[in-house]
């Protein structure tokens, strides 16, 4: 063992250091060869750097906020047992737990070591050189070496709206007729005839259907299915801006992960496009069950550029992107300035061709401090508050009166507030 020999190195050591005090110099001399020749004897035994394979996983994927194991497999191919240390290296932004590992192998064994990691924000991490440190029986004499094992863990966006997911699929399916009758009357996609009732809207009756029939008929109709969705996620500056706990960018991710699944269960075609002064991230051509991960995936490592968002050449990739009638879900900000400088004049362009919403998420703490008044000070804050919500509600009603819908909530709420409005669409055949 390794201790047992560091104790008798000690030992004979101390014996020796001894004999040398009682004998001058040239028991100095006996010392330094004694440790000289018991150094070559413990560098004889440390086993080669090059009998040592060290491999792990190329990519580990985690949600943000959460802990992953990252395991690296070392094994001894030699015929002297290894001993001693290794240090596995990553981001400090990583949060690493137990990267350093004590290591004995005997010849053409191997042993699973484990290093827990906290990521603290979305993206990959690189994993940095392994050191490996090799020491002898007696842990006098040793070795150091760094090795290059490529490695990544990918935080995915933590998606904390999930669980909201069943509640808006099950909504849905009762929307198009799955566990319930179908929704009639409503949407642009037939469904069926029935007879005439009164009250029924004269334009709905189909007077071929009549002519064939006893009675008069009309057609029913349902939520249509199958469109269209491109989710837009605006990059520029104002999407670093702080709302709550996290960025604009940060809540924009999380409400286009649930509008994402939601859709992508109506089996409605979804892409989705992130674009400041270029694209920083596009999903095009997936759906079913692998569009989710595939947009947690593409959405990891986007992070907010500090830059002003080209808002024409944005509605030139959409146009480029999506031919037929889309849904298009615009996530940005409804700031006075930013509507009238960048959005006012570009959306008449893409309102003509597609089914524009547009998506902002809202400062509590502006609502909170519009209703503070408790003393002189909170009054200047609250009237600044007032003047901001105020004109955010200009905003929005000239928005409407375009024929483009809004929807604005604050970070925890315009997930499901997105949902809802995505849901009404659907059920109102306006998509």
């Amino acid at each position: 063992m390794v201790v047992t020999g560091r104790l008798a190195a000690v030992a004979a050591l101390g014996a020796v250091l001894v004999a040398a005090a009682l004998h001058g110099w040239g028991g100095i001399i006996f010392v330094t060869s004694i440790l000289g020749w018991l150094l070559l004897i413990d560098m004889g035994w440390v086993a080669r750097a090059r009998e040592v394979t060290l491999t792990r996983e190329p990519l580990t994927v985690v949600r943000l906020d959460r802990s992953v194991e990252v395991e690296l497999v070392v094994t001894n191919t030699g015929n002297r047992t290894v001993r001693g240390y290794l240090w596995d290296d990553w981001p400090d932004s990583a949060r690493t737990r137990n990267r350093r590992h004590r290591i004995h192998l005997a010849p053409n064994t191997m042993v699973r070591l484990r290093t827990t990691l906290t990521p603290t924000y979305r993206g990959d991490r690189v994993a940095g050189p392994v050191t490996l440190r090799l020491l002898g029986p007696l842990g006098l004499a040793g070795r150091q070496t760094r090795r290059v094992v490529p490695a990544r863990v990918r935080a995915l966006p933590p998606f904390r709206s999930e669980r909201l997911m069943r509640s808006k699929v099950k909504r849905l399916q009762h929307l198009e007729g799955r566990n319930v009758a179908n929704t009639r009357g409503q949407g642009t996609e037939f469904d069926s005839f029935r007879e005439y009732v009164a009250g029924d809207d004269v334009r709905s009756i189909d007077w071929r259907a009549t002519a064939r029939a006893t009675d008069v008929l009309v057609r029913t109709w349902r939520p249509e299915r199958n469109r269209h969705v491109m989710m837009l996620l605006d990059t520029g500056r104002i999407s670093a801006g702080r709302v709550g706990e996290g960025t604009r960018l940060d809540a924009s991710i999380e409400a286009a992960l649930l509008l994402g699944g939601i859709a992508g269960a109506a089996g409605d075609s979804v892409d989705l496009l992130a674009y400041d002064r270029q694209v920083r991230a596009e999903v095009r051509g997936i759906g079913g069950s692998r569009l989710q991960l595939k947009l947690m995936h593409a959405l990891a490592g986007v992070t907010p550029a500090l830059v002003d968002t080209d808002a024409p050449g944005l509605v030139r990739a959409v146009i480029q992107r999506a031919r037929g009638r889309s849904l298009v879900v615009w996530f940005t900000t409804l700031d006075g300035a930013a509507v009238e400088e960048n959005l006012l004049p570009v959306l008449p362009v893409l309102a003509v061709r597609h089914r524009v919403l547009i998506v902002s998420v809202t400062d509590p703490d502006i609502a909170a401090a519009a209703t503070r008044r408790d003393r002189l000070d909170d009054l200047y804050t609250a009237a600044a508050a007032e003047s901001v919500l105020a004109e955010r509600a200009l905003v929005q009603e000239s928005l409407r009166r375009m024929g483009i819908a809004v929807v604005s909530a604050s970070p925890d709420r315009l997930p499901a507030a997105l949902a809802d409005e995505y849901l009404e669409l659907k059920q109102s055949g306006s998509l």
